[in-house]
C-alpha cells in the first residue's frame, strides 16, 4: 500500500531530519526523489502531549491547530510586516494526480506529512519538497457501492510518536509508520456499507486517537464520536452524539437525558449531529471538546415533530478524554432545522473579561454568532453576530439561549432566513492571535429561502445516498445575505465582542487563516491569489497570484532557521462539489490544472510554472440524441444521488467533470461502464452497480436536458 522512495531516512533513536543545503531558488517539483540528500540527524521531537501543548516553539506543526489550543498562531517572526514584501516562493511540489486539496500539513524536524486526493498520505522534505515516502490506503477497493457519495478530499492527518495517523473517507483509521510509510495497523470505525464518510482530521491526545464522521445528509444517520488506543488501534470508547431507540436502552444518562429534547420516533430518522470537524483537547483542564453536527434530517417538523431542543445537536460537548463520559454541553441552536452545526474550529484562549482571567472557549458556527464559552463549565459569556442572522434578534445571555424570529422555522411558507446551510463561517480554519486579541474568521454573507412546500412529512423517509431525498426541505435557493458582499475576512474582538477589521472579499469560498508573532495574518482566496495582511489592521501587506483556487490554510514552521508559509493549492471542497454556477465560473474546471504544495520564504527566488487560464466547460450539442421529457424528469429524481460531486443542474463547479461537456453521455455503453461498470472508481467514481437500464437511460437524458437548456440560452 506504500511507496517507499528513502528507507530508513528517520532512524528509530533520533526519529528527525534537518536537511541542509536550501537552495534560494525554487526547487523542480520532486516526482522522484533522489537518496543522496544531504541530511544531519539532530535530536528528535517526542510528538506526545508535551510537544502538544507547547506554545512557545515555533519550529514544527504538530497538529491541525499547531497545538491543543487550536489557535492556528505561529510564534515564528523572521517573516514579519517590515520585510513579508520580500516573500517568495522557495520551492514547489506538483501533485498531478491530486484535484481537491483542504488540508493542513505538519511538520516535525523539517520532514512534513501531508494527505491528498483519495487519502494519500506523503511525506516531504520540509525544506525543499523532496519526496520520501507515499502511503496509498487504496480507497476505493475498501469502499461499498456508493462510495460515501463522492468526497475524496480530506482536512487533515494526525501524528504521535512514531506514527502517522489518517481516517480515510471509506471509514478506516489507519497507523503509518513515519520512517518507512508502511501501515501499522488500520481498524474500521463503521461498516463499509453505511451511509457515512470521513473527511475530517483525528484529534490524538493522551495515547489516544479520537474520529467520528460524516453523512447527515447523506441518509438516516446516527452520529458519534470515538476514541483508539494509538498503539494497537483498539476501540477505548465511544460517545453517541444522540439517543437512540428507547426500546434498546440508553449508553449512558446523557443519553437518557438527552432523549428528554426529542419527540416522535426520531431513531427511525438517526437523528444525525455527525461530528466531522472541530475537536479541540484542554490539556490544562484534562477535558476534550466535541463541535456536533446539524439534524437528520434537516427538517425538525419531521424527525422531532412535537419540537424540541434534540440534543445534542448543533452544541459544544464536553467529555472526559479517559473514559468519554459527558461533562457538560451548551446548544448554540436548539431544535436547529437550517442545516446549522457546531463542527467549526473550537479554539482555547486565556482572556480578561471583566477584569477577571478567563479560560475561554472561541467558535464562530455556522449560525452567525460569535460565541466565547468558560470553557471550565460550559457558561455562556458572550454571543455577539458577525453577519446578517435573522433566524434569531440576539442570544439571551441569562438563559443562553437564542431569541428566535417568529417564520424563521418556514413553519407559515417559504421563509429567507441568514446565514444559509453554507453556514455564516463553514470549517475552513479560523486563527487567534494572542498578540492582537483578534480571531481571524473566514466568514460568508448570504441568505437562502427555505421551504418544504411540495414535501409530503407524514411518514417521510430518507434513501440513502441521495442527498436530494435526504433534507425534508427543499434546496435552499440563494440570495443576497442583506447587501453585503458574498464573504469577507474579519478580526473579531472576543473580548469586545465586535469587529475591529473587516476586509470585503468577492467570492465566498475562501480558504482558512494563519497569524503569526510577526504581524501578520494569511489567507489564500478562491481566486487563486494569496493575500498577507497587517494583523492589526487588515492592511494588504503582500499577496501572489498562484494561478488555481485555493481551498487549504497556511502553516509555517522554520528548518535550519528559516521560516517558511506553506500550502496546499487546489480547488477543493463543497463549492468546488455542490456549488453554484458562479462557483463554476471560476473556471478551475476538473483536470486542467496542476495541483500543489508550494512553500515560501524570504529567502525564495523561484518563479511557479504557468496555469493554464482558468476553463469554464461548454455544454455539448448532441443533435443526434433524441430528448425524452419524460425520461428528463425520472432522471431529475437519479440524479440526487450525482449532484454532490457533479454539481446541481449538472453544472460541475470543479470536483468532478461537467456531465454536459461529457461526450460518455451519448453512449449507453461508456455511460454504463463508468457509472454501473466503476470504470473511473479508481478516480473517486462511484460504481452504481444496482443502478437498472431504465435508470442510467434516465439519468442520460437528464444530463442532455440540462446541456440542452444551457445551449438554448
Amino acid at each position: 500500500m506504500s511507496r517507499s522512495h528513502l528507507p530508513g531516512f528517520l532512524s528509530a533513536s533520533t526519529f528527525a531530519l534537518l536537511l541542509a543545503g536550501c537552495s534560494e531558488q525554487a526547487q523542480e517539483p520532486a516526482q522522484m526523489p533522489t537518496t543522496d540528500h544531504d541530511a544531519t540527524a539532530v535530536s528528535a521531537t517526542q510528538v506526545d502531549d508535551t510537544a502538544m501543548a507547547d506554545e512557545e516553539k515555533g519550529e514544527n506543526w504538530l497538529a491541525y491547530g499547531r497545538t491543543y489550543s487550536e489557535q492556528r498562531y505561529s510564534p515564528l517572526d523572521q517573516v514579519n510586516k517590515s520585510n513579508v514584501s520580500r516573500l517568495g516562493v522557495d520551492w514547489y511540489l506538483d501533485l498531478p494526480e491530486d484535484r481537491g486539496l483542504v488540508s493542513t500539513p505538519l511538520v516535525a524536524d523539517g520532514v512534513m506529512y501531508f494527505v491528498g486526493s483519495m487519502n494519500r498520505v506523503r511525506a516531504v522534505a520540509a525544506d525543499s519538497g523532496e519526496l520520501f515516502w507515499e502511503f496509498d490506503p487504496q480507497v476505493a477497493q475498501h469502499t461499498g457501492n456508493d462510495l460515501r457519495a463522492g468526497w475524496e478530499h480530506n482536512r487533515g492527518i494526525g501524528i504521535w510518536m512514531d506514527k502517522v495517523f489518517q481516517a480515510t473517507w471509506d471509514g478506516r483509521l489507519v497507523a503509518i509508520d513515519r520512517e518507512t510509510g508502511r501501515e501499522v495497523w488500520s481498524t474500521r470505525t463503521f461498516p463499509a456499507d453505511a451511509p457515512l464518510y470521513i473527511t475530517g482530521a483525528p484529534k490524538i491526545f493522551k495515547g489516544k486517537v479520537l474520529i467520528g464522521n460524516g453523512g447527515t445528509e447523506n441518509g438516516p444517520t446516527r452520529g458519534y464520536v470515538t476514541a483508539y488506543d494509538a498503539e494497537t488501534g483498539e476501540q477505548a470508547w465511544r460517545f453517541h452524539i444522540v439517543p437512540g431507540n428507547p426500546a434498546d436502552g440508553f449508553e449512558n444518562e446523557a443519553m437518557r437525558m438527552a432523549a428528554e429534547t426529542w419527540t416522535g420516533d426520531w431513531w427511525v430518522h438517526g437523528g444525525g449531529g455527525n461530528a466531522w470537524h472541530g475537536f479541540t483537547y484542554d490539556a490544562e483542564l484534562n477535558q476534550l471538546y466535541i463541535g456536533t453536527g446539524n439534524g437528520s434530517p434537516w427538517n425538525r417538523k419531521i424527525r422531532s415533530p412535537g419540537g424540541g431542543d434534540n440534543l445534542f445537536l448543533d452544541s459544544v460537548v464536553a467529555l472526559d478524554p479517559d473514559s468519554g463520559e459527558y461533562l457538560w454541553h451548551y446548544q448554540h441552536t436548539p431544535g436547529e432545522t437550517w442545516d446549522y452545526n457546531s463542527n467549526m474550529d473550537i479554539i482555547l484562549a486565556d482572556l480578561e473579561i471583566g477584569g477577571q482571567m478567563v479560560k475561554a472557549m472561541l467558535q464562530a458556527p455556522k449560525n452567525g454568532f460569535f460565541y466565547v464559552i468558560d470553557r471550565t463549565n460550559g457558561k455562556l459569556l458572550s454571543a455577539e453576530p458577525f453577519t446578517q442572522t435573522t433566524w434569531a434578534s440576539h442570544v439571551d445571555l441569562e438563559s443562553g439561549r437564542p431569541v428566535e424570529v417568529p417564520g424563521s422555522r418556514y413553519e407559515n411558507g417559504p421563509a429567507l432566513v441568514a446565514p444559509t446551510a453554507w453556514g455564516a463561517h463553514s470549517w475552513h480554519a479560523m486563527s487567534f492571535n494572542p498578540q492582537t486579541g483578534y480571531a481571524y474568521i473566514p466568514a460568508m454573507h448570504l441568505a437562502a429561502t427555505y421551504t418544504d412546500e411540495g414535501i409530503t412529512l407524514d411518514g417521510w423517509r430518507s434513501t440513502p445516498f441521495s442527498e436530494g431525498d435526504t433534507l425534508g426541505v427543499a434546496w435552499p435557493a440563494l440570495a443576497d445575505g442583506g447587501g453585503r458582499p458574498q464573504s469577507s475576512l474579519q478580526a473579531f474582538d472576543p473580548v469586545q465582542g465586535n469587529i475591529a477589521w473587516e476586509v470585503p472579499l468577492p467570492d465566498r469560498w475562501n480558504a482558512g487563516t494563519l497569524s503569526t508573532a510577526g504581524g501578520l495574518v494569511f489567507q489564500g482566496r478562491a481566486n487563486g491569489e494569496l493575500f498577507a495582511y497587517d494583523a492589526a489592521s487588515g492592511e494588504v501587506l503582500w499577496s501572489l497570484d498562484l494561478g488555481l483556487g485555493i481551498s487549504a490554510p497556511p502553516v509555517s514552521y522554520s528548518v535550519s532557521g528559516r521560516q517558511y508559509i506553506a500550502l496546499l493549492v487546489g480547488w477543493g471542497g463543497g463549492a468546488a462539489g455542490v456549488g453554484t454556477q458562479s462557483d463554476a465560473e471560476h473556471g478551475w474546471a476538473y483536470g486542467v490544472h496542476t495541483r500543489r504544495l508550494v512553500a515560501f520564504s524570504l529567502e525564495g527566488a523561484g518563479r511557479l510554472p504557468k496555469q493554464p487560464p482558468p476553463v469554464v466547460p461548454k455544454p455539448l450539442a448532441m443533435p443526434e440524441f433524441e430528448l425524452d421529457s419524460n425520461l428528463a424528469a425520472n432522471g431529475a429524481d437519479e440524479y440526487g444521488r450525482c449532484f454532490a460531486c457533479h454539481g446541481p443542474g449538472a453544472v460541475s463547479a470543479g470536483m468532478a467533470p461537467d456531465l454536459r461537456a461529457s461526450a460518455i453521455i451519448g453512449s449507453s455503453e461508456s455511460f454504463e461502464a463508468v457509472v454501473r461498470g466503476g470504470a473511473n472508481k479508481q478516480n473517486g467514481m462511484p460504481e452504481y452497480s444496482h443502478l437498472t437500464d431504465e435508470q442510467l437511460l434516465a439519468l442520460r437524458h437528464y444530463i442532455r436536458s440540462e446541456a440542452q437548456s444551457a445551449l438554448d440560452q
